[in-house]
């Protein structure tokens, strides 16, 4: 019986002092203001106070004092310093999420006010692969004109730097040729995207027509850099038909695996978006290899769950409209 009585004595006492710790947190966070927070989002976007200074227009002392004070009003230090370099903690990891959540929610409340007031104010981000490019830019340009009071960023780069931004959450929306496995995202189609073969106009190939694809076993490849989603895809399919390709030189960026080929250097899978310019001039040439075009799809991804601003919404409609209405057949090169 007095063993008992002691238990519930603990019990009790574990209890009360669970629900006031809490209550302290609670009470704590609440006197973190929404400056300290979009302070606190800008350091973590960047894992540097200087390039967060920076953006918005602080000097680092300033910008330190907030995020020291935002640190005490959660109870935990929301960064580790090793050496010159910061790393978010556990609780710096819970707060980055929390600052997200707060944020898109404050800018989507802004919106709807906006469009409320028959206005049409606030910020399009949209984060695209570097294949896209060459018509991405025109179809924000026309909804830029269609919708003047929006404010755009396009970040264009490659397929690590898209689904580093994507697992931050850093933009409204993403470009990507094919949708990551490892990141639980909602991924619409909104255009084709077919890969084809190229090679400088004057190849011995250019001529011939239904090559297999054992005939290029032994010609030398440009490829993008590992990861990118076109190399993987040609990688996939030369697999398939028993062919290891034979690399000859790597690149991050489209514009240097065209300017390769056309220098007589090697073939390449490339997306057809990506050569208009260049079969126009009778730069390049598709190689009629068995089995190309590859047909693959453009993707709109976003994080399940991430609330969607009538200007984002808006943003999509207007891509799945003009792919629809085959607005964007001559920059695809189709």
């Amino acid at each position: 019986m007095a063993l008992w009585t002691i238990c519930q004595f603990i019990k009790v006492k574990y209890i009360y002092y669970y629900n006031l710790l809490w209550f302290t947190i609670g009470m704590s966070i609440r006197h973190a203001t929404l400056h300290q927070l979009k302070i606190f989002a800008a350091v973590a976007r960047h894992m540097s106070f200087a390039r967060a200074a920076e953006e918005l227009h602080l000097t680092p002392p300033a910008l330190s004092i907030q995020v020291r004070q935002l640190a005490e009003a959660v109870g935990q230090p929301l960064f580790d310093q090793i050496g010159k370099k910061i790393y978010l903690t556990a609780a710096g990891e819970a707060l980055t999420s929390a600052c997200h959540d707060v944020l898109d929610r404050l800018e989507y409340f802004t919106q709807e006010i906006a469009a409320l007031q028959g206005l049409e104010k606030g910020s399009l981000k949209v984060a695209t692969l570097s294949t896209a490019k060459y018509f991405i830019p025109r179809m924000m340009g026309g909804f830029c004109t269609e919708h003047p009071g929006v404010a755009t960023a396009l970040f264009i780069g490659n397929r690590e730097a898209l689904l580093e931004r994507l697992a931050r959450n850093q933009d409204d929306l993403y470009i990507l040729g094919q949708p990551p496995e490892h990141i639980n995202v909602v991924a619409e189609t909104f255009a084709d995207n077919p890969l084809v073969v190229v090679s400088r106009s004057d190849h011995p190939l250019a001529s011939e027509k239904d090559l297999e694809p054992s005939r290029l076993r032994d010609a030398p490849f440009i490829l993008r850099e590992p990861g990118s989603g076109t190399r993987l895809a040609a990688e996939k399919f030369f697999e398939q038909h028993g062919v290891v390709l034979r690399t000859r030189m790597e690149f991050g960026s489209n514009e240097a695996v065209k300017q390769s080929v056309a220098g007589g250097l090697g073939i390449a899978v490339l997306s057809a978006s990506t050569i208009h310019a260049e079969l126009a001039s009778g730069e390049l040439a598709i190689l009629d290899v068995r089995g190309f075009p590859l047909e693959r799809k453009w993707y709109a991804v976003y994080p399940v769950g991430k609330l969607l601003s009538p200007i984002v919404r808006a943003f999509m409609k207007y891509l799945f409209a003009a792919s629809a209405h085959g607005e964007n057949e001559p920059i695809l090169g189709e």
